[in-house]
């Protein structure tokens, strides 16, 4: 069978074999038939809040939190029709914060593609969040764990909040989206440090598609009720990024609305584990660089067998990267049991730290390899990975080898299907 996979922007075709091979993706929802009109009707008919153009009177300093270029939310969409809604107030009144978390800021031409023409040209100011800027920090309180609770100062300067997300399963906060536009999204490295520690990491509820019990979300929904936004529109999406529903309103009842409607489409059970999982990233632009991918491969390790392998397809147009120390973390040492030892140690403390530990733990488990046309042989290896240069083959190659006659499981969506396991 011939299988496009989401690979950057144009896709990947492989061919399987028909008799070996399962293939899961979330239930294909068509976009809204007036994605615009549905936009709208929530904005003007929220939950548990008034409508948003009767909130803000004039003289007030709004601030708007978006996904930044790691996330398909349709901003070109829903942004102007929230700017629209706030036509009363002056666009130098109106702030629009990139919640980067601890990614880099987004260029120029990185925000035109996300927000469009209208909002980057009509006067609004456009920020970028910085979690390492400690001279615009401000701490507000400690969680019930002891976790210091500092956010963007601007944004906590903002008369009135509007928070706006993406929903999807996340793969150690349980959900994207909701209260993680405030944290980690506009917060401090040192808040965003200790809801990604190792602890919190290695909790067995930390994981895809679990929210209350686990104790990273537990903690961001903490922060967003210590701050809470004034108003938030969170959506679900299909893999062509059309908006499949929209709600808006009071912030965890919006949050919890879509969480249950991405839950119904996007996890699957499955009975037995497979030899081989292909995955993806979902392509462009979650598949950005190798750091995202890890998500990938995490939605395939919910269903390979021990010491089975995965191969995940990620363009990665913007490298590993080399921001950040995922990279330098991953080189440090030799293999991914000296990685886990070294973080999990007692005084280990890195940026990036919790995407290496969660890479290095699917890799106890399962032998990994990569299809990169952005990445060197070299810098695969370096990351502790297997470079595959075909996928087709590479199958192929393991069923004829040491999966002979083995089974092959399919995720062309990656991390937009959570495939589980029914035990």
């Amino acid at each position: 069978m011939k299988i496009d996979l989401a690979y950057g922007k144009s896709g990947l075709i492989v061919e399987l074999p028909d008799d070996q091979t399962t293939v899961i993706e979330p239930d294909f929802l068509p976009g809204l038939p007036d994605e615009l009109g549905a936009v709208r009707t929530a904005l003007r008919n929220p939950v548990g809040k008034p409508p948003l153009r009767k909130s803000v009177a004039p003289g007030q300093k709004v601030g708007i939190s978006v996904c930044d270029i790691t996330r398909p939310m349709p901003n070109k969409t829903v942004l102007p029709l929230i700017l629209k809604e706030l036509e009363h107030i002056p666009p130098s009144d109106i702030t629009i914060f990139i919640a980067t978390g601890t990614h880099r800021k987004n260029t120029e031409l990185e925000l035109l593609s996300m927000l469009g023409e209208a909002p980057m040209r009509g006067g609004y100011n456009i920020l970028n969040h910085d979690a390492f800027d400690q001279d615009n920090l401000t701490e507000i309180g400690l969680t019930k764990a002891g976790i210091p609770i500092l956010l963007n100062s601007n944004w906590l300067k903002s008369d009135f909040k509007i928070t706006t997300g993406f929903v999807e399963p996340h793969f150690f906060a349980g959900f994207s989206g909701g209260p993680k536009m405030i944290a980690p999204g506009l917060a401090g490295f040192e808040t965003i440090m200790n809801l990604h520690d190792s602890d919190m990491i290695n909790h067995p509820n930390s994981k895809w598609g679990i929210t209350h019990g686990n104790p990273i979300h537990d903690s961001i929904r903490e922060i967003a009720t210590t701050s809470p936004p004034d108003f938030s529109l969170d959506v679900t999406i299909n893999k062509k990024h059309k908006i499949t529903s929209v709600y808006a309103g009071e912030i965890f009842e919006v949050h919890k609305a879509a969480c249950e409607f991405a839950h119904s489409t996007a996890m699957k059970k499955v009975d037995t584990p497979f030899d081989i999982v292909v995955t993806t990233n979902s392509g462009y632009p979650l598949d950005i660089n190798l750091y995202q991918a890890v998500k990938g491969m995490s939605a395939a390790h919910q269903i390979v067998k021990k010491n089975g392998s995965i191969i995940c397809a990620a363009e990665c147009s913007d490298g590993i990267p080399d921001h950040g120390s995922y990279r330098e973390i991953l080189k440090s040492k030799k293999n991914p049991e000296s990685l886990i030892k070294m973080i999990e140690s007692p005084d280990y403390q890195r940026h990036d730290q919790w995407q290496v530990q969660i890479q290095a733990s699917i890799q106890l488990d399962s032998e990994v390899y990569l299809k990169s046309d952005n990445l060197s042989d070299k810098q695969i290896v370096e990351a502790h990975l297997i470079p595959a240069h075909d996928v087709s083959s590479k199958v192929s190659e393991l069923l004829k080898g040491k999966y002979l006659n083995g089974t092959v499981c399919v995720l062309p969506e990656g991390p937009q299907t959570i495939p589980y396991l029914s035990n």
